[in-house]
């Protein structure tokens, strides 16, 4: 399994509709992408200070060929189009490979 960590960057004042994100954005991308070989996708909101990481998502795929497939996909299109509606903060993407 390879891991993908979608984060956000901002605080207190970024705004982000989180029950849109949790409720209809992360449906879709398991959704979209389940049939390519998406295992899990769930996320969470930091506690802290405001500053930072305000969300992060924790995307899971069967192996680096599923998540290459996952990304190259027509569906993509519209998974990053529902960002858009979420927040107007770019997403930045990290693989987590197993030892």
């Amino acid at each position: 399994m390879i891991t993908m960590l979608v984060t956000y960057a901002g605080d207190e004042k970024t705004p982000f509709d989180r029950d849109h994100w949790i409720n209809l954005h992360l449906p879709l991308v398991r959704e979209s992408w389940g049939r390519y070989g998406l295992v899990s996708a769930g996320g969470f909101f930091p506690q802290g200070d405001g500053a930072g990481l305000i969300a992060v998502g924790i995307v899971n795929f069967r192996d680096e060929a599923a998540m290459d497939a996952a990304l190259r996909s027509p569906e993509t299109a519209q998974v990053m189009a529902d960002v858009d509606i979420v927040t107007a903060i770019k997403p930045q993407r990290n693989i987590v490979k197993p030892l």
